[in-house]
């Protein structure tokens, strides 16, 4: 179908992302809360699905839960598309731009295409992917891995959230058949290139001034859980000098952490999750369990720190009469976006400055299947995961606009000039 036949105005990223303002609000922790499987996140996957049908392309869902949107009727033969798109699933409490940013600029761009009357030599996929925060059931990037063959399929079938849920059961409540989950070589084949635009999590284009930046790698990043086992007891009975207490330990390793990481120049450790269990006020816990997340952009060093941390955590439970277990729930080596297209972006946006980022991506996952780049937008706070991320709405114009212009590069020329490999 041919979108001009549908749609003859452009809109505004800002004006589409008001229309999500009031979709997950999170009123106990600010900002957004929006899941994979939630009310919120399924209420935006479906006005995804609204907006590109009333642009005129043909919307599909994968058996991976990725949603695509074609515009070019011979998408289904065609191996040379020019994708672009982002996520809509939040962290709790996260921020408004984190995800949607990179859909909204998507759709914008479809209609600046379009008052172009670009004519397209190869088709455009616009793809919303599930679960790039990873924080309902613990894996980034879950569906572009589940994509490309990164994650086993059975893996991710019995992966659980914090209630318990599996992720076969919630998405089979959604109507997907998790059946089908895992690598997609035919919908992975149609495509050429990806380019995905995203808030930047960090303050490098306040610090030069800029908008919009091209993206030249990601930092290696990995999860851990590291669980310490002590003695549960009772809080009022039990002497200070009887107890093997797992949260004692646990509160020197969350501090062991960030001294170790200070020894790594360029290193990021951080705990963000702390479940003891069973959890209760009038309860000495019988296991703490904290969620640990380390990058860096050499993976060597990721491997020493990672390693230095898990050491020196069976030290500091030892002195409290506790033990460890400490087992990987996914890891990501450093991530170098192909460079001939990075130089093709910059030659297409002079001025923009080109920046890394140690934030993860369902482009970085993709970068070693296919070529991919990314654009980042301005965030004028330098906040990110948090309610005080925010993109201003000229900001938001450019970032389209950018977007909109490498697109139309990519889209009217053929071969290895288009498709870097």
């Amino acid at each position: 179908m041919n979108p001009s036949a549908t749609r003859s105005s452009v809109d505004t990223v800002s004006g589409l992302l008001d229309n999500l303002s009031g979709i997950g609000r999170d009123v106990r922790r600010g900002g957004y809360t929006r899941p994979v499987f939630s009310t919120p996140e399924t209420d935006l996957r479906s006005w995804f699905i609204s907006q590109a049908e009333q642009r005129g392309l043909d919307v599909t869902t994968d058996r991976n839960g990725i949603i695509w949107a074609w515009w070019d009727t011979d998408s289904g033969v065609r191996t040379d598309a020019v994708a672009t798109g982002s996520h809509l699933d939040s962290v709790q409490g996260g921020g408004e731009f984190d995800g949607p940013l990179g859909v909204a600029s998507a759709l914008v761009a479809v209609d600046i295409l379009r008052s172009r009357d670009i004519r397209l030599r190869r088709p455009l996929a616009l793809a919303v992917f599930p679960e790039e925060e990873g924080s309902r059931f613990g894996v980034a990037c879950l569906g572009s891995r589940l994509l490309t063959g990164a994650l086993d399929p059975d893996k991710a079938r019995n992966l659980r959230d914090p209630d318990g849920n599996t992720y076969a059961d919630v998405a089979s409540a959604a109507s997907q058949d998790p059946r089908f989950l895992g690598r997609d070589p035919k919908t992975l084949g149609r495509l050429g290139v990806f380019v995905e635009l995203h808030v930047e999590q960090g303050r490098g284009l306040v610090n030069l001034n800029q908008p919009v930046a091209v993206g030249s790698s990601i930092l290696g990043h990995g999860r851990w859980k590291l669980s310490v086992h002590g003695q549960g007891n009772h809080a009022g009975t039990t002497l200070m000098s009887d107890r093997r207490d797992p949260m004692i330990a646990a509160a020197k390793i969350v501090v062991g952490i960030r001294d170790t990481a200070r020894n790594y120049r360029g290193a990021r450790a951080t705990v963000g999750r702390v479940q003891p269990v069973p959890g209760g006020t009038n309860v000495i816990a019988s296991r703490v369990d904290l969620w640990i997340d380390v990058r860096h952009p050499r993976d060597d060093i990721t491997a020493t720190l990672v390693e230095s941390i898990h050491l020196n955590a069976q030290v500091l439970a030892a002195e409290e009469d506790c033990t460890v277990t400490f087992d990987t729930e996914s890891l990501s080596p450093t991530v170098h976006f192909n460079p001939r297209l990075a130089d093709r972006l910059s030659s297409m946006l002079p001025g923009a400055p080109v920046l890394d980022t140690g934030a993860g991506h369902d482009a970085g996952v993709l970068a070693a299947h296919l070529p991919t780049a990314m654009l980042f937008v301005r965030n004028p706070t330098g906040i990110s995961h948090s309610p005080e991320e925010g993109v201003e709405d000229q900001d938001a114009g450019a970032g389209a606009l950018a977007l909109a212009d490498v697109l139309a590069g990519l889209l009217t020329e053929e071969g290895d000039a288009a498709s870097p490999r």
